[in-house]
C-alpha cells in the first residue's frame, strides 16, 4: 500500500516536514527527482534516509557503483541514456564551472587527469607520479586538483597521524564525489566489474569513503575523515575522529570472506590509539556481520545505508 502511495502521488509522498526513512527505496525510483526538488529547495543534510535490501549480492553492489547517486543517472534505467548524462555532466564541469573558476588552456590534459583519478579512487595523490605521467608541472596537476575539489568532482581526504601538525603534510587519498561518474570515465559497466581484475574494489572503497563522507554531514557526533598509512605500508583505508580524539577504522574488501588478516592494519591501529579506539569495521560485500575479536567487526557494505529495528 505505502509504495503504490508513492508511486501515485511521488510528489506528495516525499513532501514531508520532518525527516523521512524510505526503505526499499530501489523499488520506487521515480520518488528520486521529486526527492531532488526537495533537497535543492531545502538543502538541510539527512532530510531523506535511503535504504535498500540487506540481501544483497556482488553484483548488486557492481551496478550501484555504475548507476551512483545522481538522481538525474538514477532515474535514468538505460545504460546509454545514463552514459550521455555522466558525459554531459563532466562536459559542463569542465566547459562551465570550471573555465569561470579559472581560465586553463590545457583542457586535454585536465580530462587526461580526471581520467587517471578515476582509474586511482580511492588510492593515494601522489603529485609527483600523476605529473609524469601526465606531462605536466607539479603544480599545474596540484592546480587541476583543486579546481577539481572546487567544482565537488573529486574528493581529498587526508593523512591521519596521532601528531594533529603532521597531517597537512602528509600524501592524500582521493576519490570522486560519484562512483557512476568514475565508473564512466573507465567505460565501466556492472557486468565488467565482475570480473577479475576489474576496477570493483578500487570503486567500492571510494564508493564508501564518499558515503561516509556524505554521513559525517548530517552525523549528531562531529568527524573528521581521514585515512591511515605508514612508512612500512600498514594501511587503514578510512578513519573516522571525533573532537575528543576518539576513533573508528573502517577497511573496504570487495570481497563476501573476511580472514584474520584483513584486521591487520586495525589492529595496528588500536595498538597506536589506545583507549580512544572505538572499533575496527572491515566492510565486506557479504551479507551477514561477524565478530573478529575485541572491538572488531566484519560488516556488510550495506550496513552504510540501511537501518534496522
Amino acid at each position: 500500500m505505502t509504495r503504490q502511495a508513492a508511486l501515485s502521488d511521488p510528489s506528495g509522498f516525499v513532501d514531508f516536514p520532518e525527516r523521512m526513512v524510505i526503505d526499499g527505496s530501489q523499488r520506487a525510483p521515480e520518488l528520486l527527482l521529486p526527492i531532488k526538488s526537495q533537497v535543492d529547495a531545502d538543502p538541510r543534510p539527512g532530510i531523506y534516509l535511503l535504504t535498500g535490501s540487506s540481501r544483497q549480492t556482488r553484483a548488486d553492489y557492481a551496478e550501484r557503483l555504475v548507476r551512483g547517486g545522481y538522481p538525474e543517472a538514477v532515474a535514468r534505467t538505460n545504460a546509454r541514456r545514463r552514459q550521455r548524462f555522466f558525459d554531459s555532466y563532466v562536459g559542463d564541469l569542465i566547459n562551465r564551472d570550471v573555465m569561470r573558476l579559472s581560465e586553463i588552456e590545457r583542457t586535454a590534459e585536465l580530462r587526461a587527469l580526471i581520467k587517471l583519478l578515476a582509474a586511482r579512487s580511492g588510492q593515494l595523490f601522489v603529485v609527483q607520479a600523476l605529473s609524469r605521467d601526465l606531462g605536466l608541472p607539479g603544480t599545474t596537476t596540484a592546480r587541476f586538483l583543486a579546481l577539481l575539489e572546487e567544482v565537488f568532482l573529486v574528493k581529498r581526504v587526508p593523512a591521519w597521524s596521532k601528531n594533529i601538525g603532521n597531517r597537512a603534510v602528509r600524501t592524500p587519498k582521493t576519490a570522486f564525489v560519484d562512483s557512476g561518474v568514475a565508473a564512466n570515465l573507465l567505460g565501466a559497466d556492472a557486468r565488467g566489474l565482475l570480473r577479475p581484475g576489474s576496477a570493483f574494489g578500487p570503486l567500492l572503497e571510494g564508493f564508501v569513503l564518499m558515503e561516509l563522507s556524505r554521513q559525517t554531514t548530517w552525523s549528531d557526533t562531529l568527524v573528521e575523515l581521514y585515512h591511515y598509512r605508514t612508512k612500512d605500508k600498514v594501511e587503514v583505508d578510512a578513519i573516522l575522529e571525533t573532537r575528543r580524539g576518539q576513533v573508528v577504522g573502517v577497511e573496504v574488501k570487495a570481497a563476501s570472506t573476511v580472514r584474520p588478516e584483513d584486521f591487520r592494519g586495525l589492529r595496528h591501529l588500536a595498538e597506536r590509539v589506545g583507549p580512544d579506539f572505538v572499533a575496527g569495521l572491515v566492510l565486506h560485500t557479504g551479507t551477514h556481520t561477524f565478530s573478529f575479536g575485541d572491538r572488531m567487526l566484519a560488516v556488510p557494505v550495506s550496513a552504510l545505508w540501511e537501518t534496522h529495528p
